[in-house]
Formats: structure tokens, C-alpha cells, sequence
């Protein structure tokens, strides 16, 4: 297992934990291991965010998209930061996005 990985692993027991800052230092240092790892970056969003740091969540959120730009789910949970910002415009837009990129069933 990566380095970034076990990171991540360790990030998520302390994010199930309630240990936000523990999480949110796992999370980083994930990234920072290997900028291209995802669920890093989505944990760390949601870490974030549960702290209260929407700006830093949004920026988090934005970094996956980048990865994941044909992902659904991550141009939704931007659409929820964004609406959670207020920023109802950039939130809609981010929720058609996603619509798009739904699967027909």
C-alpha cells in the first residue's frame, strides 16, 4: 500500500472518530503524497467542511473535479458547498453538470 493510501486509511478512523484536525492533518499530508489520489482529496473535503471551512472544502471539491471531471457525485457535493457558501448560481450550475454526466437508466 502507498504511503498516500495508509494516509488516507488513517485520515478516515479519525474522521469516524470525531477527530477533525487528526483527519484534516492525515488528509494533507495525503495530498501531498500523491496530489492525484481522489478519495484524499474528498476526504479532506468533507473534513473540512464538517470543521466549518467552506472555502477550504470548495477548494478541496474543485481539486477533484479537476481529477475527476466525468464524476457525478463530485460536481454534486461542489454543488452542496457552494450552496452552503450562498453561491447559488456557481451551486445550479454544478448541479446541471451533474445531471449531464448521470447515467441514462
Amino acid at each position: 500500500m502507498s504511503d498516500a493510501r495508509a494516509l488516507y486509511k488513517e485520515g478516515f478512523q479519525h474522521f469516524a472518530h470525531d477527530r477533525i484536525d487528526e483527519a484534516i492533518d492525515c488528509y494533507r499530508r495525503a495530498t501531498e503524497a500523491d496530489p492525484s489520489l481522489s478519495i484524499a482529496w474528498n476526504g479532506l473535503s468533507k473534513t473540512l467542511q464538517r470543521k466549518g471551512d467552506l472555502d477550504g472544502a470548495v477548494a478541496a471539491a474543485l481539486k477533484i473535479v479537476e481529477l475527476e471531471p466525468d464524476d457525478p457525485l463530485s460536481h454534486t457535493n461542489l454543488s452542496i458547498l457552494y450552496q452552503a457558501q450562498g453561491k447559488i448560481t456557481e451551486a445550479e450550475d454544478e448541479k446541471a453538470l451533474a445531471m449531464q454526466l448521470q447515467p441514462s437508466n
